[in-house]
């Protein structure tokens, strides 16, 4: 089966999670280093002439180092220049380790091939040959505000909202919006 070809560079963590994700589509792949990203200026500076000309797709881990570099690249990276693919909560380790990270997840080296393509479609990947249809109208802040996921006494709520949906429990509420947008369909949110 031919792999698809993704028009944006995504953006992981590591080389392991580059090596995977690079079985799966035909993309340019660019690691961070990890953490190595906040302090390698030239690093930012590819990311960002990149992110100009093509577009990024920025795939970390679920667990909270993943987000934190997720967050220190969406500060330095224009937002319209800039998809967020999230890949699930799921417990395990990844072959290739001897225990489970600290928060006991699969990060993207450990995902099935089918769940990170979902992700990177569900992101808004450009996929040579595919028709990239406009999105149903986006759900508001104010609907959140409206179903109790934001705003006072809301954490459990949107804890459960988020595992229900395997979704990263480090998502901020404007990071969870965003996902809900990528994610669920008019209807699916309204069936919530």
């Amino acid at each position: 089966m031919r792999k698809p070809k993704i028009r944006e560079v995504i953006v992981v963590e590591g080389r392991y999670d580059q090596n995977t994700l690079s079985q799966v589509v035909d993309a340019t792949i660019v690691t961070t280093g990890g953490f190595g990203v906040f302090n390698d200026g030239e690093k930012l500076a590819f990311l960002r002439r990149l992110a100009e000309q093509r577009g990024l797709i920025l795939l970390t881990d679920s667990d909270g180092a993943g987000f934190v570099i997720r967050n220190h690249l969406k500060g330095a990276i224009p937002a319209e220049q800039l998809k967020q693919a999230y890949i699930p909560d799921i417990a395990g380790k990844e072959r290739r380790k001897q225990k489970p990270g600290r928060e006991g997840k699969l990060g993207v080296e450990g995902m099935r091939p089918e769940v990170l393509l979902e992700a990177l479609r569900r992101a808004g990947a450009t996929v040579e040959g595919e028709d990239n249809a406009p999105q149903d109208a986006a759900i508001t802040k104010a609907e959140l505000l409206e179903k109790g996921l934001i705003g006072p006494g809301s954490a459990a709520k949107r804890q459960a909202l988020l595992q229900r949906l395997s979704l990263p429990e480090h998502l901020t509420p404007n990071a969870m919006l965003e996902a809900l947008n990528l994610l669920l369909t008019r209807q699916e949110w309204e069936m919530l």
